[in-house]
């Protein structure tokens, strides 16, 4: 499959299960200011670590689940930054998905950018090389919220979201790539 094809199979899963999210808690994740999102996404990318150096797991939710947290993760942290200190913290579904959904676009189209300036060098990266980018991008974020955003070079906040939801594709593509046979001659 084209990495295109497959990062709309993987969002595709990602917005089915955040909508069946939304609909059990609602928009429940609007009371998170943007560094608890970020704490989140933390919580969810040392799991995957902890998981890939140990080898072993003690609750059910696998990495790949985590994966698509993080993916999800990303999107909300996403639509929060465009969504006003005014706005309700209880939003319509439509509105919800609808935001998504222009996230997810801009997202996609960064990915096809950088995959064509890239040449896809991601297919040749560790999954565990993967995860440690997304906690290095974490700990720029952090960095970056606890001196208020006010880079003097360094990429913003939004862009560090946006590379760690595509990590977190790459890494589910590589994770599903493997895990499925190789076709036969």
């Amino acid at each position: 499959m084209q990495t295109p094809d497959h990062y709309d199979l993987i969002l595709s899963r990602c917005r089915e299960l955040f909508l069946a999210k939304t609909h059990d808690y609602g928009t429940a994740w609007r009371i998170l200011r943007l560094p608890s999102v970020t704490d989140q996404l933390f919580i969810k990318a040392s799991r995957i670590r902890t998981i890939q150096e140990t080898g072993t797991q003690k609750i059910a939710d696998g990495v790949d689940e985590e994966f698509v947290a993080i993916i999800n993760y990303c999107l909300i942290a996403l639509m929060q930054l465009r969504l006003p200190p005014s706005a309700p913290l209880d939003l319509p579904t439509a509105e919800v998905a609808a935001a998504y959904d222009r996230e997810n676009a801009q997202n996609r189209e960064l990915l096809l950018a950088k995959n064509h300036d890239y040449g896809e060098a991601w297919r040749q990266m560790r999954v565990s090389s993967i995860t440690d980018l997304i906690l290095m991008k974490l700990h720029r974020i952090k960095q970056l919220e606890d001196i208020g955003g006010a880079a003097l070079v360094s990429e913003s906040v939004e862009g560090g979201y946006r590379d760690m939801l595509n990590y977190a594709v790459f890494a589910l593509i590589l994770r599903e790539e493997a895990a499925s046979p190789a076709p036969r001659p």
